[in-house]
C-alpha cells in the first residue's frame, strides 16, 4: 500500500467515524437496527492486507469509536472479532481463479452478488458480538439475533447506498 492509498483510507477513516459519531449515534430502526457504518472502512481495506495489520486497525478503530461513544470496549470488542473474521470468510467465499492482487472488497470492484454474500454475514457477526458484550446476561438470546438482524441490513443498505452515491463506477455491478 502506498502513502496516497493509505492518506484516503486515513481520511476515509475519518470521515466514517465523523458519521458515526454525529449522525448515526442516535439513529435507530424501530428503535431496533443500529447503524454501524464505520465498519466498512475494515469491509472496505484491500484483500490482501496482513492479518495483524487488520487486527490493529480494527481494534484502533473500534477504540476510538469506543472513545467518543463513552463505552467500555464494546465497539472494539466487535471490530477486533470482525477484523479476525474477515480473512476467513474471504477465503469461503474466494472465487475459482482467488482474487487479484490489491483488489478492494467493493460493490463496484466485485459486484452485487458477491458483495451481499460478503458484507451480510460480517455485519451480522460483528452485531452478534456487540450486542452480545453489550448486554451481557440481561437480553435472551432472540433478542440479540433480533437487534443483530435488523442492524446488519440497515447498515448493509447505508453501505451500498454511500457506494452508490460517492464512489465511481468501474465495471457493471450488476
Amino acid at each position: 500500500m502506498n502513502i496516497r492509498n493509505l492518506l484516503s483510507y486515513l481520511a476515509w477513516g475519518i470521515i466514517l467515524v465523523a458519521l458515526q459519531v454525529f449522525l448515526f449515534k442516535n439513529l435507530a430502526l424501530f428503535g431496533v437496527g443500529l447503524c454501524f457504518l464505520y465498519i466498512i472502512l475494515i469491509l472496505h481495506l484491500p484483500i490482501n492486507t496482513t492479518p495483524i495489520t487488520l487486527l490493529l486497525i480494527s481494534f484502533g478503530l473500534g477504540l476510538v469509536v469506543d472513545i467518543f461513544y463513552d463505552t467500555g470496549g464494546i465497539h472494539a470488542a466487535g471490530t477486533t472479532f470482525l477484523g479476525f473474521i474477515r480473512p476467513l470468510w474471504l477465503r469461503v467465499i474466494s472465487p475459482t481463479g482467488g482474487y487479484d492482487e490489491g483488489t478492494e472488497p467493493t460493490l463496484q470492484e466485485m459486484g452485487t452478488g458477491w458483495y451481499l454474500t460478503y458484507i451480510l454475514p460480517l455485519t451480522f457477526f460483528f452485531c452478534i458480538i456487540f450486542f452480545s458484550v453489550d448486554q451481557w446476561g440481561t437480553l435472551g438470546l432472540l433478542n440479540i439475533l433480533n437487534k443483530s438482524f435488523f442492524s446488519s441490513i440497515l447498515t448493509a443498505l447505508l453501505a451500498i447506498l454511500v457506494q452508490a452515491l460517492f464512489f465511481k463506477r468501474r465495471r457493471g455491478i450488476l
